[in-house]
């Protein structure tokens, strides 16, 4: 099974997007823009302390009326975060995004933040190897690419 370690090698991201909790939601935005992520770790004094997602500012902004302008990340922000480490497997990343209706995991190793997993990692990280499996077993079967 492939872990997040793998796949965060592969991507060879140059960094994880934060923000200060202070910053305004729209600040959040044009990062988020920028760096095509729909989600930004908010860091305070080089701590984790939340997430800010797409999901957040549907939710916590636009249906409630505020201004994106004025709004700060710690006033809406989500809090409670669920975490995972390098060595949690492709597959579990698949069950807890399910199990907790969430589409980004925030990845911690020995504490510190080293990167963010995204649902659309998982997926394409899974069928990529599931397109390896099918092309190995059609190989398997007419016989090819093995010795005779």
């Amino acid at each position: 099974m492939k872990t997040v370690q793998q796949l965060m090698l592969a991507r060879a991201e140059a960094g994880t997007v934060t923000v200060s909790p202070d910053e305004t939601v729209y600040h959040a935005l044009m990062l988020m823009a920028n760096h095509n992520t729909g989600a930004v770790m908010v860091v305070e004094n080089g701590h984790m302390v939340g997430i800010f997602t797409e999901r957040d500012y549907a939710r916590k902004v636009i249906l409630m009326g505020r201004c994106s302008l004025d709004t700060k990340i710690r006033e809406i922000m989500t809090r409670e975060l669920l975490t995972i480490n390098p060595e949690t497997t492709l597959e579990e990343c698949m069950a807890l995004m399910t199990k907790w209706h969430i589409r980004h995991l925030p990845v911690l190793s020995e504490g510190h933040l080293i990167g963010i997993v995204s649902m659309r990692d998982v997926v394409q990280a899974i069928i990529s190897k599931q397109d390896e499996t099918i092309q190995d077993l059609e190989k398997y079967i007419m016989g090819q690419g093995y010795a005779r």
